[in-house]
């Protein structure tokens, strides 16, 4: 079936109305009439061919929030009219030690499948993600959404934000009694701040920009750290258990690797256009840190997350944008001027 979408032809084109075809649902597929659509930063990157490999037409969006329309003969977790959600993958072997574990996102046979820019018999050989109308996904890779239907927009972006922060803070076990840093308060920053209060943590968050220590504080910080004042960041030396790094440019991570106990893990969540510095190795072997890194989570620890997010009345800070309005909202991407994500209102598409 053909239906309308928003893509780019090549790195240089500008975001335009194209059509696209979407393949009839088979036997364990659902199709989704998509709501909204969020805005992340890796659709800028990929569609820009910033990171390697795209494919063109590109069509971009991985947080989707619809509703089912249909439904193939044998899918049995689903109905029509179902509130659903798809995230990053729509894909995987399905038959590896990770995806045993039901760790899709780490898949090691044919590596997981991106909502867009990943293979596919489908035309045009590649998927093509959420700025469009709708998506037929296998229900494997298909996620429940119990929020309330207001608030069903605010919801998308923890498809990718709320998942990428959540599955670290579970996964080094972030909880009462721990004291947690969140580095940038952004996309990613700000739900890892939402979500590691909601676990019961102690949460310090760090910025470069002292005019975002309320609007942090708001979000759930107890406390809030201007990692460019050195008076600051000392006075917290040797006592955070986990520090949740979401900055997405290059910087020196041994202020943050000073701040950790014996035994602590900075995780790296953000994917620098340049390498960090290299860390000074003396840093972690005095104390046994740890620099990890994550990403993205799970099928099931997905669910998780949506369900965990629903109980708490947690969802993203967004502004709705129209489909149309997609070039000016990357380009205030680019300038942090957004708080903190953006949601394309998908219903816009019909006028495009």
């Amino acid at each position: 079936m053909s239906i309308k979408a928003y893509g780019a032809t090549a790195a240089d084109a500008p975001l335009l109305p194209i059509d696209i075809t979407r393949r009839e649902p088979g036997p364990h597929d659902v199709q989704i009439d998509i709501l909204y659509c969020g805005v992340c930063h890796s659709d800028l990157h990929q569609v820009r061919s910033e990171w390697a490999g795209t494919l063109y037409p590109c069509v971009p969006g991985h947080e989707i929030v619809g509703r089912v329309s249909a439904v193939g003969a044998h899918v049995s977790s689903f109905s029509s009219g179902d509130l659903v959600g798809v995230g990053c993958m729509v894909d995987s072997c399905q038959s590896c030690p990770s995806c045993d574990e039901s760790l899709e996102n780490y898949c090691t046979g044919s590596g997981f499948v991106g909502t867009y820019n990943g293979p596919s018999d489908d035309a045009p050989g590649h998927t093509l993600g959420g700025y469009s109308q709708s998506i037929v996904v296998s229900e494997k890779f298909v996620l429940h959404i119990r929020h309330d239907e207001k608030d069903l927009a605010a919801v998308a972006p923890l498809l990718c934000a709320g998942i990428t922060t959540y599955s670290p803070l579970k996964h080094w076990n972030v909880g009462p009694g721990k004291k947690v840093g969140i580095v940038g308060i952004g996309g990613l920053g700000h739900m890892g701040v939402k979500l590691a209060h909601a676990l019961g943590a102690h949460v310090v968050a760090f910025t470069t920009s002292p005019d975002k220590k309320q609007a942090a504080l708001d979000l759930g910080a107890d406390e809030v750290v201007v990692s460019r004042n050195d008076d600051e960041m000392a006075a917290h030396a040797g006592s955070f258990d986990f520090i949740l790094n979401t900055v997405a440019a290059s910087h020196n991570l041994d202020p943050f690797v000073g701040l950790l106990k014996r035994d602590g893990t900075l995780c790296l969540v953000g994917v620098p256009e340049h390498p960090h510095p290299s860390p000074t190795a003396f840093n972690l072997v005095f104390g046994r840190k740890a620099i990890a890194g994550s990403l993205i989570g799970g099928i099931a620890e997905t669910q998780e997350m949506l369900d965990f997010c629903a109980e708490k009345g947690i969802t993203s800070d967004i502004e709705m944008i129209r489909i149309d309005e997609i070039e000016d909202a990357y380009a205030r991407m680019l300038k942090g001027d957004v708080k903190y994500r953006f949601v394309i209102d998908s219903k816009t598409l019909a006028d495009a």
